[in-house]
């Protein structure tokens, strides 16, 4: 289907327009972004009420390389969430930019495009390109609007993010060989690539390539260094966007890469991956507690919650599966939410430290109980939407390792406790600053997130039933897999 394309292409070229109508008239960046996300938003509910569909078309035919796309249920789930938080990096970032607004607003078009490229792709080589030009936009969204230290954050997390992409890019080409060893051509298909028949230790180390990669995305501690600089250097928009959406191609790549195209060596290293999950769990929520910059520590508990969903992932077990796209979803909308409001007091005070910060509720009580709901719903509050993640990664996984998901659990009281002492430090306790309360811009999209935070606590099986075929595919695996 030739609008697929336009996914991809038209946040090129809306962030194009939208660059050069800054420069033309002040202010008009902020509306071309708007409305061209939300037409974006629109056109991919349209194409996914269509049902899936794919688009292939020839692009370097000499290698068997193909511009081909996939639009599943997954798939769009993970496009609506990335156009709905791009909006939300648009929203709280409409007063934030002083300089260079035109360029900014055609890097984040840019860095919406590179993703939605990411989720899209269903050829590897293809996938590696998207999942490098996300990075170059990104970057610069650190290194030009950032904070005090925003260059060494910048290279930090190139520097991070390039170094894993190599070795994605060795496993890839060693992919396509191992295909035309087996079939006499060369192919970057994921379809056709899924149907190979390894030896052990080459699968093993092939894994290993597209493994490192990802959890260097997601992050898993101990390639974890460069998130918590990042997040606190990046602008309000870049940490919406990396928390919301770019810690998610991470998770999305071990979805669709790792675990279908590596079933036996996944398996085989699920007890270290799943250790390694539980270390950043319980390793994330003690750093989050012992840190006084309010990004920062959002940024610490971004890692403890996706420690959940590498248990899940690695664990093979279906409600544990169903468990990390919950997780996914969840802590999109819910970290975006934290990183709003670090923005919009940031803004305010010009200060992220929770010393600065505290008896806040007095003068901004709207800001304060909107805050708290976000609190609550990272702490996995019941009827919230965090809640359903993390109940069904440790219902699936206990059955799988039970002592890991035990351990695990623990990270919930952290949870707990690191929220309530955000909570308490800036809000609660002597009035040390008089803040403005939230704008009706501020208080409109905070309600909307809140609703979405509510309404998927409420009414899960809507991300259960477009994942569903996803999951079924890499259950259906397990079965031929397991003895």
């Amino acid at each position: 289907m030739q609008l697929l394309s336009l996914l991809i292409f038209l946040p090129l070229i809306c962030g194009a327009v939208a660059w050069f109508t800054e420069n033309k008239w002040r202010g008009s960046g902020n509306w071309v972004s708007l409305f061209s996300l939300t037409g974006l938003l629109l056109l991919s509910l349209y194409l996914g009420s269509l049902g899936d569909s794919s688009l292939s078309w020839h692009w370097f035919a000499r290698f068997n390389i193909h511009f081909t796309l996939l639009f599943d249920g997954l798939a769009l789930l993970m496009v609506v969430l990335t156009l709905a938080l791009a909006i939300l990096a648009v929203v709280v970032s409409w007063h934030e930019i002083e300089q260079h607004r035109g360029l900014f607003h055609f890097n984040l078009l840019f860095s919406v495009a590179g993703i939605m490229g990411v989720f899209l792709a269903a050829d590897l080589f293809l996938f590696f390109v998207f999942w490098e030009v996300m990075l170059i936009p990104m970057t610069a969204l650190i290194l030009i609007w950032g904070h005090e230290k925003r260059r060494y954050a910048a290279i930090k997390f190139f520097i991070f993010t390039q170094a894993s992409s190599v070795l994605m890019l060795v496993a890839i080409i060693a992919l396509a060989l191992e295909h035309q060893t087996q079939t006499g051509f060369l192919s970057f298909s994921l379809a056709e690539l899924q149907i190979l028949a390894f030896a052990p230790k080459t699968e093993y180390w092939l894994m290993l390539g597209f493994f490192v990669a990802f959890a260097v995305k997601l992050p898993m501690v101990p390639l974890h260094s460069w998130l918590p600089d990042a997040h606190t250097q990046a602008p309000t928009a870049g940490s919406v966007l990396l928390a919301g959406i770019l810690l998610k191609t991470g998770a999305y790549g071990l979805i669709r890469i790792v675990l279908p195209l590596f079933p036996n060596a996944t398996m085989e290293f699920a007890p270290i991956a799943v250790t390694l999950g539980v270390l950043s769990i319980i390793y994330g929520a003690l750093m989050a507690y012992s840190q006084t910059d309010f990004k920062r520590l959002v940024a610490y508990s971004s890692i403890s919650h996706m420690g959940f969903v590498l248990l899940a992932l690695f664990s093979w077990h279906e409600v544990a599966l169903q468990g990390a796209i919950l997780t996914i979803v969840a802590h999109g909308i819910s970290s975006a939410a934290l990183f709003s409001m670090a923005g919009m007091i940031q803004h305010r005070i010009h200060s992220r430290e929770l010393l600065s910060m505290g008896g806040m509720w007095a003068s901004a009580p709207k800001m304060a109980t909107i805050t708290l709901i976000f609190v609550m719903a990272g702490i996995g509050m019941p009827g919230m939407a965090n809640f359903n993640g993390e109940l069904f990664t440790l219902l699936g996984s206990y059955h799988v390792f039970p002592t890991h998901t035990i351990i695990a659990a623990l990270g919930i009281i952290g949870s707990a406790v690191y929220g309530l002492h955000l909570f308490q430090r800036a809000f609660q306790g002597p009035a040390n600053i008089d803040i403005t309360d939230l704008h009706v811009r501020e208080l409109v999209y905070s309600s909307l997130l809140v609703v979405a935070l509510f309404y998927f606590g409420l009414q899960p099986h809507i991300i259960l039933d477009l994942s569903a075929d996803t999951l079924s595919s890499l259950l259906s695996i397990v079965k031929e897999v397991k003895p």
